[in-house]
């Protein structure tokens, strides 16, 4: 991989004519993340769930953070994997290294699909809340208080659990990388272009992420987007809504590769 960092991966399911589906997770979180949507996906697709550098099992080589080396890290380990074809579904800080890969215009890329997404432009992180999250590494008491305050479903103890294991796994590196870095990287002016089918998932209740702010700050600097909001839910969507989350992914991902077939054909 690049500068030698190893993206650690779980992949499963069918591989079918379609495109193989690759989930991006949340700061702070894991492939772990992933497990109550993959399970309602991967009996009709192959499915790929990456950590990205310094979260969950992978590891990291090189002393940079920022989006467009997290991007790198995705795509060359789909090149290992051999993906030719991919659909990128990306939950929060997965979903602006989604928004960097699909910038690029790569020519396997057939759909984007946005959880939450941290936007092109600097994530709206209020700097008292920022530096409380900095100093809140490793710290117990925050990772359980995120899996309270960034729900409007509880979570069961199982999911709440793997919520606050990741991130007290998470490594300092790529903790601070991400906060003091990748999420205040303005890479609109990329993304500008972008032409891939996109769907933009919001929670009703979360924040600052709201609806409203995704509408303007995501959806509406892509053409070929649309946004859908689920309905009492937050932020960590995979944990509250799996089974909406999976059917949104399945229908907006069938649809664009179907779209592609009818247009370039097999």
């Amino acid at each position: 991989m690049r500068n030698a960092t190893t993206l650690h991966s779980v992949d499963s399911g069918a591989d079918n004519d379609g495109a193989t589906l690759v989930f991006l997770h949340y700061f702070a979180g894991s492939v772990r993340a992933w497990a109550g949507v993959i399970a309602r996906l991967d009996m009709s697709s192959r499915c790929i769930a990456l950590d990205a550098r310094g979260f969950g099992g992978s590891t990291v080589s090189s002393n940079k953070f920022s989006v467009s080396e997290m991007a790198d890290d995705v795509m060359a380990t789909l090149c290992g994997l051999n993906v030719t074809s991919y659909a990128l579904i990306g939950h929060s800080m997965g979903g602006k290294t989604a928004l960097a890969i699909a910038a690029r215009r790569p020519a396997a890329l057939t759909a984007l699909v946005l959880l939450a997404p941290s936007p092109p432009t600097p994530e709206p992180i209020n700097e008292n809340e920022r530096l409380r999250l900095v100093s809140s590494l490793e710290d117990r008491a925050s990772a359980e208080r995120t899996a309270v305050e960034r729900v409007a479903r509880p979570l069961t103890d199982e999911d709440r659990g793997v919520v606050v294991s990741d991130a007290l796994r998470t490594s300092k590196w790529a903790w601070h990388g991400w906060l003091e870095c990748g999420s205040r990287e303005d890479i609109s002016r990329a993304t500008a272009g972008m032409v891939t089918p996109t769907l933009v998932i919001a929670g009703a209740l979360d924040t600052p992420l709201s609806p409203d702010y995704l509408d303007v700050h995501v959806r509406q600097r892509i053409p070929s987007s649309r946004l859908v909001v689920v309905p009492n839910a937050a932020h960590l969507l995979p944990f509250e809504a799996p089974r909406e989350t999976a059917t949104l992914i399945h229908a907006h991902c069938a649809q664009s590769w179907k779209r592609r077939i009818d247009t370039t054909g097999p």
